[in-house]
């Protein structure tokens, strides 16, 4: 289960890295989702991936991480996907507003091969 979780997490970063070096906003922006996703991941892998291990210590039970789940990477992942879906959220915002004032959704603010500013193209 390690290596298909390693496997796919490495998938999610290099599709990621892929998409946010592209010149499209709404690519950079879903491939930060997707290096967010990789990193939540990768976070949660660290607390080991156990099934059916109790997360709150129990009466009878010897207090160790044999024995329950670490509880420090989930509120991490938590915590982390809370701020990933705001950013995500303000990204969207801010690439619907660049559209919107200079008619793409180039990152330069323009198309590929067209000059960036025509005013620049002039004095030449």
């Amino acid at each position: 289960m390690e290596i298909v979780l390693a496997i796919f997490v490495g998938v999610l970063t290099g599709t990621g890295v892929w998409l946010t070096l592209r010149a499209r906003t709404f690519d950079v922006i879903l491939g930060l989702t997707l290096l967010s996703y990789a990193v939540n991941l990768f976070i949660a892998a660290m607390g080991r991936m156990y099934s059916a291990r109790a997360p709150i210590i129990e009466a009878g039970r010897a207090p160790s991480l044999l024995e329950y789940a670490d509880p420090l990477p989930q509120a991490l992942v938590l915590t982390a996907i809370v701020i990933g879906f705001a950013m995500t959220a303000l990204l969207i915002v801010i690439a619907l507003r660049s559209r919107a004032e200079s008619g793409g959704d180039h990152v330069d603010g323009g198309e590929q091969g067209a000059p960036a500013d025509p005013a620049r193209e002039d004095q030449r």
